[in-house]
């Protein structure tokens, strides 16, 4: 399975972002809003300068308290993003999501964010797949 077919069956493939010289309280507050764990960090949503998710920011409060929330994302944001592309086969970019220890992998074609791509998504799409698989086996049997 391929991420195009995974990104082809999420119902809302909108990608969130957030400039990087907003406050990590606004970021909490737009993940907070949007029920999500993670932000794109662009200043027009299509280029990646970073990501930004909730952990990191639970991460800053753990070690140095509410101030940090003052901060801007660019100070604490992700910059070398691991990416994928929507040929890429699904199995191998959840390995690379485990191995990193990161549940977000942004969707990147000619260099333009195209999608978000998540652990949930691969899962979903995979245990799907072997739905399906175990119907069409069952009927085999049962000469269906």
């Amino acid at each position: 399975m391929l991420v195009s077919q995974i990104l082809r069956s999420k119902p809302d493939g909108t990608v969130y972002s957030i400039p990087p010289d907003a406050t990590l309280a606004k970021a909490a507050e737009e993940l907070s809003a949007r029920r999500i764990g993670v932000l794109i960090v662009s200043r027009d949503g299509t280029s990646l300068e970073g990501i930004l998710s909730e952990r990191d920011i639970v991460r800053e409060l753990g070690q140095r308290g509410p101030s940090c929330l003052s901060d801007r994302v660019a100070d604490v944001m992700t910059r070398d993003v691991a990416t994928c592309l929507s040929s890429d086969d699904a199995e191998a970019v959840l390995q690379r999501m485990n191995d990193g220890r990161f549940r977000h992998l942004p969707v990147v074609e000619g260099g333009v964010l195209i999608a978000l791509i998540s652990q949930g998504d691969v899962v979903k799409a995979r245990l799907s797949e072997l739905h399906m698989e175990k119907a069409a086996l069952q009927d085999m049997i049962m000469g269906h």
